[in-house]
């Protein structure tokens, strides 16, 4: 009788709709995955349910080409739901293309609408938080576009994933079956990092100097001329974190460069080389020779020469710069002024290698 009670009770428990909390961990037939990409400083991330093909025709059956009909939810047709269960969505912390159309930055609810010549409608919806399809409305439709599905290797799970990056642009994939949905994203990436500077030269950052020479030299390379002239003249003078130092003042030099300032920027670029020690001017001689500006290179490494006499790196790294110039006589004398001064063995090694390729033995 007792065990009767127990398994009636059992029973119940099992079989009381429970109207108040529902156990939301269970394990689901189509598994809650997520995937981002980073572009610039901006994370892209897809959320997504992963249904099987599970031996199913896919295209044209399973999701059918064109709006399907609906008896659920407020839709009476409805798009893919671009995976399974919740909503797909795809977020963008700042506004992006996609496919050259411009969308502002937020979450977007993904669907899908297939047809059958493969060419597929995305639409980027308001509304994020819904359950699938069922309750699409396209009044809140954020953008549309078509891209053209390709073939792919067989994915028995839906995936998405990124493929070709770039420095400013990637471009995103749904994976299912034997198909492909490719579609690009792009974004501003000079502007995103410059606007986001801007913030942080007026918070903690901005109390160091060597933030306002990274912030120069991200402008300058963004194009951003004014911009680089302002934050590099701050870090060399006027604040009470600024220092004139070879760094931002070669930085400086190059930025009065691109804005065609050829005398300012030669004053510039004179006045750094003027502070630069071993290691700074050795290394921006190589610099130059990496543009291939090998006059420029030849007279920062002869002046490392002159202020450091008793290095036998700076004849070895000098000798480099005459022999990629061209200047085999200069290039020999320097590597072997190098070996007279019984350098350390990298440099020795260095300078024996290249007198070999310039036609010159010398006994080890």
């Amino acid at each position: 009788m007792k065990l009767k009670l127990i398994t009636l009770l059992i029973l119940i428990i099992l079989t009381t709709p429970i109207c108040k909390a529902q156990l939301t961990y269970l394990p689901q037939g189509s598994q809650r995955a997520s995937v981002s990409q980073r572009i610039g400083i901006s994370d892209i991330i897809i959320e997504y349910s992963r249904p099987k093909v599970n031996g199913r025709e896919v295209w044209g059956a399973l999701v059918p080409y064109g709006l399907a009909p609906s008896n659920f939810g407020t839709a009476k047709e409805v798009p893919w739901r671009a995976g399974a269960n919740e909503n797909t969505t795809i977020h963008f912390p700042k506004e992006v293309k996609i496919e050259g159309k411009p969308l502002p930055a937020g979450t977007y609810g993904l669907h899908m609408i297939p047809k059958d010549d493969g060419t597929f409608t995305l639409i980027f919806s308001l509304n994020s938080s819904a359950w699938g399809s069922f309750f699409y409305d396209q009044s809140q439709d954020a953008l549309r576009i078509d891209v053209m599905s390709k073939e792919a290797p067989f994915h028995e799970l839906l995936t998405f994933n990124f493929i070709d990056t770039q420095a400013n642009s990637a471009t995103a994939a749904l994976f299912w079956e034997k198909k492909m949905i490719p579609f690009k994203i792009e974004l501003d990436v000079n502007k995103i990092v410059l606007e986001q500077i801007e913030k942080d030269l007026q918070s903690s950052l901005g109390f160091s100097r060597q933030t306002w020479e990274q912030a120069a030299g991200f402008a300058l390379q963004a194009g951003d001329l004014d911009k680089a002239e302002l934050w590099i003249n701050k870090a060399i003078s006027g604040q009470f974190f600024s220092q004139k130092t070879f760094q931002n003042t070669y930085t400086k030099s190059a930025i009065l460069k691109a804005q065609g300032k050829e005398k300012e920027s030669e004053d510039a670029f004179n006045e750094a080389i003027a502070m630069g020690n071993n290691a700074q001017l050795n290394f921006l001689g190589y610099q130059l020779l990496g543009q291939q500006n090998f006059s420029k290179a030849i007279e920062v490494l002869k002046i490392n020469t002159h202020k450091n006499p008793l290095d036998p790196n700076v004849f070895d790294s000098l000798g480099e710069a005459y022999k990629l110039a061209g200047d085999t006589e200069n290039a020999i004398k320097n590597f072997k002024i190098s070996l007279s001064m019984k350098p350390p063995a990298n440099v020795k090694a260095n300078s024996i290698k290249n007198l070999k390729e310039l036609g010159v033995e010398v006994n080890p």
